[in-house]
């Protein structure tokens, strides 16, 4: 066992795991942030997305021991006194979900991306996110979506 220390959604947390434990399985497993979602294991499909150190990794791919010290932020951790974050707000707004097992690791990589550059345009966009997988929407509302919470027209009338 390591001892790990590390802040998930504000809240300093220390605990013994496995070497070999995953940052997702942590996250899911040991502190119920269950919006973390497991999807393939291979870091292909980008569901599992977070924020570390304010950097989205797929925490599919990243060891609970590798985060040891960092800032984790989980779609748990996005809304603040009860108000989504704007990305959030904009996926619900322009329909950017259908099943929504995506779109956690969807909006916290659209923040990234926003992050990044506050103005992509729509190719900008789709290359943003294209290690991200969504097996429902075709992707359209989704970039309305970002679209939108960038403040870009295209988005903005949905």
């Amino acid at each position: 066992m390591t001892r790990i220390s590390l802040t998930v959604d504000g809240a300093r947390v220390s605990d013994d795991v496995e070497p070999r434990m995953l940052l997702v399985q942590y996250l899911r497993e040991r502190l119920g942030k269950t919006g973390t979602v497991i999807g393939c294991d291979t870091s292909n499909c980008g569901a599992c997305t977070v924020h570390l150190n304010g950097t989205s990794v797929k925490s599919c791919n990243v060891l609970a021991v590798q985060a040891d010290g960092a800032e984790v932020t989980t779609i748990e951790g996005l809304a603040t006194d009860r108000q989504l974050h704007p990305v959030q707000e904009a996926f619900r707004e322009c329909h950017g979900l259908q099943c929504g097992f995506c779109t956690p690791g969807m909006i916290m990589q659209s923040i990234d991306l926003l992050n990044t550059n506050p103005q992509p345009t729509e190719e900008e966009i789709r290359l943003g996110l294209e290690g991200n997988l969504c097996r429902c929407t075709g992707y359209h509302n989704i970039v309305r979506a970002v679209q939108h919470a960038s403040g870009q027209a295209e988005g903005a009338n949905a």
